[in-house]
């Protein structure tokens, strides 16, 4: 695989509840809370389409209705984006499963990533890694001074994954929820549902030695999935609205 960005296709994981932050969200799916004018959401795709990606299947569940009624109308420009919902709760893997299962014409490889965040990596580079043979699939990490929220990645010298670390205190490497994933290697993945991306996904295929490389970055980042955090995406969009495409 030449490891360029029109071998991709991108699927965002939309279908959560957001329980966390249910009660700002006022009727609407996590995703789809409003941040500077336009669903957070829209805000993914746009940076998506800043970065070369011109096709993202949305995978939505809770209040899928919402998520399609705002996206059949193809707000970004030169990305064509559409839905496809899990009728139950499948996990993120299962989520993405779901899609891949609806798509007749299958990409090289697969850029999975949450709705409810967004780093501003350069997936360019993230993708190159599939010119080298030996990457079955990449992830995303992103170097902070604190991963107790989020748990850390442990990698060999190499760069490749080894393991997952639980939340603790201290700078280290978080996985930043943004998946590139070869097609061939679906067929590795554990048959369960729903299923889980982080506590099954991943430990099954480095359990059959399958070779994940870990593409670390220091970049800016936002997960909405708390309060707190949600408050601070309006800022975080308005301060980085040269990043996205209008």
């Amino acid at each position: 695989m030449s490891g360029e960005i029109n071998d991709v296709i991108a699927v965002i994981l939309a279908g959560g509840y957001g329980t966390r932050i249910k009660h700002l969200l006022h009727g609407v799916p996590k995703p789809m809370a409003s941040v500077a004018g336009k669903p957070f959401l829209e805000w993914v795709v746009r940076y998506l389409g800043i970065q070369g990606i011109t096709k993202a299947i949305l995978s939505t569940g809770y209040l899928a209705e919402v998520v399609e009624q705002h996206f059949q109308k193809q707000p970004v420009n030169g990305v064509q984006i559409s839905c496809c919902q899990e009728k139950n709760p499948l996990g993120t893997g299962g989520g993405f499963l779901n899609v891949v299962h609806q798509i007749t014409e299958p990409p090289k490889a697969w850029l999975v990533l949450n709705g409810d965040s967004l780093v501003f990596a350069d997936f360019t580079s993230f993708i190159t890694h599939l010119a080298e043979e030996k990457v079955d699939g990449v992830i995303l990490g992103l170097a902070v001074n604190d991963t107790s929220r989020y748990g850390s990645l442990v990698c060999d010298e190499q760069g490749y994954l080894v393991g997952f670390q639980e939340k603790r205190p201290g700078s280290g490497v978080i996985n930043a929820g943004v998946y590139l994933l070869r097609h061939s290697l679906l067929k590795e993945f554990p048959h369960a549902s729903p299923l889980s991306f982080e506590h099954e996904v991943f430990p099954a295929l480095l359990g059959k030695g399958t070779r994940l490389k870990v593409h670390t970055v220091q970049a800016p980042f936002l997960d909405i999935g708390t309060p707190e955090s949600l408050t601070e995406a309006e800022n975080f969009v308005e301060q980085n609205y040269s990043r996205f495409k209008v």
